[in-house]
């Protein structure tokens, strides 16, 4: 198989958010037939769902020859490996990995939907993805760059650290 090019985000807000992150990171970077091609900055952003802490975000840009169910669970093992859990909907959690977009495909399964189904309404996600991958196209043609021409960055900060 030919390797596609693809991204990831990443959220954490328990524990030590930033080295969940950096950890995630070099877990991506290790995955059998895969390149970490590029990783954004981190953000700050207010949670979504239930009153809990904000969350670090980030999105990586990876070339992989993984199947999209392959990768995803190479992701969920990721995120048990940093003990997530999955107890309430939108929850706070140690590490999320979510394929937000795998080349120009559109996958609609009952484990996985790439697009990810939130990628064009959250800014926790266009900001940092906008930042390693400017020039994306969403397999229904909308590009990244119009997308964030349209969201704001209320309740997310960017920050100068990794």
């Amino acid at each position: 198989m030919k390797s596609v090019t693809c991204a990831v985000g990443l959220g954490s807000n328990l524990g030590d958010p930033k080295a969940h992150l950096a950890s995630a990171v070099d877990a991506l970077a290790q995955l059998p037939d895969t390149e970490l091609v590029a990783c954004s900055p981190l953000y700050q952003s207010v949670a979504v769902g239930p009153e809990q802490p904000d969350y670090l975000n980030a999105c990586a840009l990876l070339r992989t020859a993984l199947a999209p169910l392959a990768l995803l669970d190479q992701l969920q093992a990721i995120e048990l490996a940093h003990k997530r859990e999955r107890t309430q909907h939108w929850g706070p959690r140690t590490l999320d990995l979510d394929l937000l977009l795998y080349g120009d495909q559109t996958i609609d399964l009952p484990r996985l939907s790439v697009p990810h189904p939130y990628l064009c309404e959250r800014n926790f996600v266009l900001y940092p993805l906008h930042d390693i991958w400017p020039d994306a196209t969403l397999p229904d043609g909308r590009t990244l760059a119009s997308l964030i021409t349209h969201c704001t960055m209320k309740g997310l900060s960017r920050l100068d650290v990794r």
